[in-house]
């Protein structure tokens, strides 16, 4: 009998073990860059906090490439992106047509403009605390001392609890200690024009999102920088396409009336 029990009370610790084993792996979505994935052993961390950091005068990069962290971790459900009021006042509205050609459904986005850090940081404590939701973006300026350790685990407890992703974006900022899974220092990079419409329109062709992207702080393995291509139509993220430079092609007429401007040169 005695045996029976040790051999019953051996399976549940077993079990016990595994789900507790499981329960410390955050699930992860691919963000479809092999190098960064394999680097963050999977993907983005969901139902964690994360933060992206826009360097200097690039807070239009970090825009974006925080828009397409939020579409990888939304996975088609609503995304609350909660902005201090002079965050609007300094980089404009969010446009969602803009939304729209990076990929992201403008009818799964709540915009929500927060009177001051506070409010901001309330809005988005409660928009975690909603399991319905996909992602939040918590968008602020400046340094801010209400922006601390204590508030950014509030944030993470929230996140871990309802499982919705937590997306920080900081503009004019600098980094400070907090609870986030990773940490991201963003700038633009080079994006040349689409290959199909080269190179009759270089000139006026747009080019896919193309982020010079640093992982300065990862919690569970190393860090990282990437150049990172977002794929509108796909809406992940890739290592660019090798582009071909574009040759300028010789003109039809010039193999035969070469000759003649050579014979106006002598006869002159």
């Amino acid at each position: 009998m005695s045996g029976a029990r040790t051999n019953t009370l051996a399976s549940l610790r077993g079990s016990i073990e595994r789900i507790e084993a499981h329960a410390d792996a955050p699930a992860r979505v691919a963000l479809g860059h092999a190098d960064a994935d394999a680097t963050l052993q999977g993907g983005l961390a969901l139902a964690a906090v994360h933060e992206v950091f826009a360097e200097g005068r690039q807070s239009a990069a970090a825009t974006g490439f925080i828009a397409g962290l939020a579409g990888r971790a939304a996975t088609r459900r609503p995304l609350v992106w909660v902005r201090q009021d002079f965050v609007e006042l300094e980089s404009g509205a969010l446009s969602m047509s803009g939304l729209a050609e990076l990929g992201l459904d403008p009818r799964l986005v709540v915009t929500v403009r927060a009177a001051d850090i506070n409010a901001a940081l309330r809005t988005a404590a409660d928009a975690l605390a909603c399991d319905a939701l996909g992602a939040v973006v918590l968008e602020v300026w400046g340094e801010t001392r209400q922006l601390d350790l204590v508030a950014s685990r509030k944030l993470t407890l929230a996140a871990q609890a309802s499982g919705v992703t937590g997306l920080v974006l900081r503009v004019a900022a600098e980094p400070q200690p907090s609870t986030a899974e990773t940490r991201w220092i963003v700038r633009a990079a080079h994006s040349p024009p689409a290959p199909a419409l080269m190179p009759a329109a270089l000139g006026s062709a747009w080019g896919a999102p193309v982020f010079d992207a640093q992982l300065v702080r990862n919690r569970h393995g190393p860090v990282g920088r990437w150049i990172m291509e977002w794929k509108c139509d796909e809406c992940l993220f890739e290592k660019p396409a090798a582009y071909p430079q574009p040759v300028a092609a010789a003109p039809a007429h010039r193999s035969h009336q070469a000759p003649a401007r050579a014979r106006r040169r002598l006869a002159g």
